[in-house]
């Protein structure tokens, strides 16, 4: 009977090891960035993150060109809301306007920018859309979340 029960002892820590095993192996989601503009929200993860490592120059100009960017439509009378995970946060983020800054890098997990100012040729704006992009990181780029945003007028 001992033996048994040791047995099964055996084979129970060993099912436990290997499930832990493969948690360990699986990939952990990259921190969420997220806008808002009146009751529309969209959030979006990135796969332009080297979990807080340099992205090379090559993959940011892929991610920028992707077709999988995330839109959500902009009143320009109404305001956007830029919201980001603290870890995001902690290493320091700027706002890009179809690749320049719009923001200065910024610690706070929220901020705020009237929607006209996307779609204002002074910003650099032209048409009905403007990619916007939060950019992880103040000397090197280590995330890259974009939007596109469309006029809703």
């Amino acid at each position: 009977m001992t033996a048994l029960r040791s047995r099964r002892a055996v084979a129970a820590f060993g099912a436990v090891s290997a499930g832990l095993l493969l948690l360990s192996a699986c990939n952990k989601p990259t921190p969420l960035a997220t806008i808002t503009v009146g009751t529309n929200t969209v959030s979006s993860q990135t796969d332009c993150y080297n979990d807080g490592n340099a992205v090379a120059t090559a993959e940011l100009a892929k991610c920028l060109k992707s077709k999988d960017i995330k839109s959500i439509k902009v009143d320009p009378d109404e305001t956007v809301r830029f919201g980001v995970d603290p870890s995001i946060a902690d290493k320091g983020w700027t706002i890009l306007m179809n690749g320049q800054p719009l923001t200065d890098a910024s610690n706070k997990t929220y901020r705020t920018i009237p929607g006209s100012v996307f779609f204002n040729s002074q910003y650099g704006a032209s048409g009905n859309s403007t990619l916007v992009s939060i950019k992880e990181g103040e000397k090197t780029v280590t995330g890259l979340w974009s939007f596109k945003l469309k006029k809703d007028s």
